[in-house]
């Protein structure tokens, strides 16, 4: 008999009710660090930089790079972008815990894209002086490099303030309290502990609001059909309310949420 692990998530410091979503200070902490460590790693990311391209300066550019040379400036590059990858994987746990706000465009598409401009500022002047110098195949490996640096690093799901605000709400009509449960690797949250889709799962967290699962868990898209679409019939069931009822009191939660949005810009 499988013993399933359950991980209670620490739900006692929350922040107070509001018409939107509100970070931790824990979390406001949490991401805090995570950001410290992404802004270090990219910060050697540009060290790498700068020893290729002292490599590149030095070339006469009617003479090719020894085999041994060009080896090494192709595993400098290496590192970069290893280090331009693991900062963008702790930037986007951190934009998990401390969302920004879609009304904030140019704040939204810089912090969660960020990782994507940093991949262009350490690889893109290499690729230029590589080709500068005549060096073909380390500029065709740095700017592949660049754009998989780019795609590994680009948040294709970012997550919002507005977005948790309205799945938080959804959740509280629903159930009466923003608590759900998730597992490690699943990409949904559920509604219930004994939901039958988390009977086989190994470890279950359990205590945690919508934006706990989030953080804890990359794999759970900030979106509302993260949301397990069995327990959401569940509930809907032990209410004795028909499908058609369930869609309208969706609705307007989150038409409530969005009005309170807008009411505050």
């Amino acid at each position: 008999m499988t013993t399933k692990k359950i991980t209670r998530v620490d739900g006692s410091e929350r922040a107070p009710q509001a018409s939107t979503f509100v970070p931790t200070a824990e979390a406001k902490a949490q991401a805090g660090k995570y950001r410290m460590y992404a802004i270090i790693l990219w910060v050697l990311a540009f060290v790498a930089q700068i020893g290729a391209m002292a490599i590149l300066f030095k070339k006469d550019p009617e003479i090719d790079l020894t085999t041994g040379t060009r080896a090494w400036l192709i595993v400098i590059l290496l590192i970069d972008l290893i280090f331009l990858v693991a900062g963008s994987f702790f930037w986007k746990k951190a934009n998990r815990l401390d969302p920004a706000s879609k009304k904030e465009t140019v704040k939204f598409f810089l912090q969660n894209q960020l990782g994507v401009i940093v991949a262009a500022i350490v690889f893109l002047p290499v690729v230029i002086l590589a080709f500068i110098k005549k060096e073909y195949l380390v500029g065709a490996i740095a700017a592949l490099f660049m754009v998989g640096g780019g795609l590994l690093s680009a948040d294709y799901s970012p997550p919002s303030v507005e977005e948790y605000t309205r799945q938080s709400a959804y959740v509280q009509e629903l159930m009466g309290a923003d608590q759900v449960f998730w597992t490690k690797s699943g990409g949904k949250y559920h509604l219930y502990e004994d939901c039958q889709y988390l009977k086989r799962s190994s470890e279950l967290f359990v205590g945690g609001t919508i934006a706990d699962a989030y953080a804890n868990n990359s794999k759970i898209k900030p979106d509302i059909s993260s949301l397990c679409s069995a327990c959401e019939k569940r509930c809907a069931k032990d209410k004795g309310w028909s499908d058609d009822h369930l869609k309208q009191v969706k609705d307007k939660a989150l038409s409530a949420v969005q009005d309170a949005i807008q009411g505050t810009e």
